[in-house]
């Protein structure tokens, strides 16, 4: 994934020095500065798709009809709106309220959004709204001025979206995360208003749907509601002057429309049932992030009581029992939740880890493989790395330590990161032990070397290419007595630096790991 994000990344650097940079937006018509091709939105939108999904807790899969109807309203918005794109419509088994468009017309709506809506019209207003962000290339507007093209792009960073899972998230998702959790600005939220609510009304809805889901918002906004806060707030903000636009823009449009609410109450009848069942949830893993195993137990059976379909309230429980050592149990809950739902990668991850506390490598292994097609993890690939370095496959198990060492900020990233260190730095020790030479005072030759590696080394030996007057090479190979601790430099003088050369170039071509020590000179 990382590779192909660097390849687009270039593809659209090299775009944008060919093109002029102009286009026209083919919602609002204005010429607008862009190096981000139709076929590049779909592209990052078809890539990021997934595994943003994925990040955010999955497909929710209980009511299959359920996305079947929000995606029946999407596409009836869509076929009225001013862009044809592929347009595809998730629900995300998340509570946090929210709903966010990728580059491409990928749209997403959370079941905890869902349940606050009170009408079809106002779930058309909400996805009207996110349909118009991806046909005013709003976030490809954002790329093009360089908010994403920063290098901040290949860093996955979820915010709080989805925070059961974000902390594992850290490789699965890099522009999507960057688009769907920025601010638009204040004209990109005006047009997707607006625009949205000509969808709606396009479509036959009453536009009263968007003012009502505006002044939702805005009282939901004013109490402060953590949840709404670190959802749909934090990339749409809501405000009184955009009920008073909305209300505005109902005036031009023409009287009358659907509500459905009655249609979209016997829609999500299951899930406003089911609603207690997800607070249980989300108190659950609240209480087991606290370490209130006890609590977390009991509120995690209630949930899975209330709605045995469920394959996260399994999981849960899997979790629950793993953190007990209770190896043995947690996999069967883990079967459970696949059971459930076999195309969520968090299942497989956990499966994976209960399995090879079991010793059950093979197992373990399938399951970690099958979880990083779904969202690749650090936790995964570490273990995976682990799998491989018992067997003696030591090249595979560089590769995995090296994908999971991505992740610089993650307990399973430092971890391979320094497994890595300790397979690779004998093979590589330029690598990871940098060294600069020039002359000094004096005429003396002097060394920096710098240990960028997270273990103290020894064993150093150092290569010297000098160029004399008549610029002919020598090599010369010198061993530094001692040893340099982690993430540390030193000056080293050689001696004087002979008249007859002119030029030095310097690298480490040997170094092995140690326990302790600094460089003696």
């Amino acid at each position: 994934m990382r590779a192909f994000l660097t390849h687009l990344l270039l593809s659209i650097l090299v775009a944008g020095s060919l093109l002029t940079g102009c286009s026209t937006n083919p919602v609002t018509g204005k010429n607008e500065f862009s190096l981000v091709s139709k076929s590049q939105e779909i592209a990052i939108g078809k890539q990021q798709y997934a595994p943003m999904r994925q990040a955010q807790g999955g497909d929710y899969t209980v009511d299959a009809e359920l996305t079947r109807y929000v995606s029946e309203i999407g596409q009836k918005l869509a076929a009225v709106s001013d862009r044809k794109l592929p347009y595809e419509f998730k629900v995300l088994n998340s509570s946090v309220p929210n709903a966010w468009a990728l580059p491409g017309g990928k749209i997403v709506i959370n079941r905890g959004l869902l349940t606050e809506l009170d009408s079809e019209a106002e779930l058309a207003a909400v996805l009207g709204h996110e349909i118009t962000h991806a046909a005013a290339r709003h976030g490809a507007r954002s790329m093009s001025r360089g908010m994403l093209l920063q290098g901040a792009m290949l860093g996955a960073v979820i915010a709080s979206q989805g925070k059961d899972y974000a902390q594992l998230a850290q490789l699965g998702a890099g522009i999507g995360a960057q688009l769907i959790t920025q601010k638009y600005g204040r004209d990109a939220e005006r047009e997707s208003d607006f625009y949205g609510m000509k969808y709606m009304s396009r479509a036959g809805y009453d536009p009263e749907g968007a003012i009502e889901l505006q002044k939702t918002f805005v009282k939901l906004s004013e109490g402060r509601q953590s949840d709404w806060l670190s959802g749909m707030f934090a990339s749409h903000p809501p405000s009184r002057e955009r009920v008073q636009n909305n209300i505005k823009t109902a005036a031009t449009l023409p009287k009358g429309g659907k509500l459905e609410r009655a249609r979209y109450r016997s829609k999500i009848a299951h899930l406003i049932q089911s609603r207690p069942a997800y607070d249980n949830y989300d108190k659950a893993r609240k209480a087991l992030a606290d370490n209130d195993l006890g609590t977390a137990a009991q509120l995690a059976k209630k949930a899975q009581q209330q709605e045995p379909r469920e394959g996260h309230f399994y999981a849960l429980l899997g979790d629950i029992a793993l953190k007990r050592d209770r190896s043995q149990t947690a996999k069967r809950y883990y079967d459970q939740a696949i059971q459930r739902n076999h195309n969520f990668f968090y299942y497989y991850l956990q499966r994976g880890l209960a399995e090879k506390r079991l010793g059950q490598t093979p197992q373990s292994k399938q399951d970690l493989e099958k979880s990083v097609t779904l969202l690749p993890t650090a936790d995964a690939y570490n273990t995976l790395g682990n799998i491989a370095l018992q067997q003696g496959q030591r090249q595979q198990a560089k590769t995995y330590y090296a994908k999971a060492a991505a992740d610089k900020k993650g307990t399973a990233g430092k971890s391979a990161f320094n497994a890595l260190v300790e397979l690779d730095l004998p093979d590589n020790p330029s690598k990871y032990v940098h060294v600069r030479a020039g002359k000094g005072k004096n005429g003396q030759l002097i060394v920096e070397v710098n240990n960028r590696a997270p273990r103290t080394v020894g064993g150093l030996v150092l290569a010297l290419q000098v160029t004399d007057t008549k610029g002919r090479r020598k090599l010369l190979k010198r061993k530094l007595e001692g040893t340099l601790n982690a993430n540390t430099r030193e000056t080293i003088s050689l001696g004087t630096f002979p008249a007859q050369y002119t030029g030095v170039q310097a690298q480490i071509v040997k170094a092995r790991i140690i326990n302790s020590g600094r460089v003696r000179r």
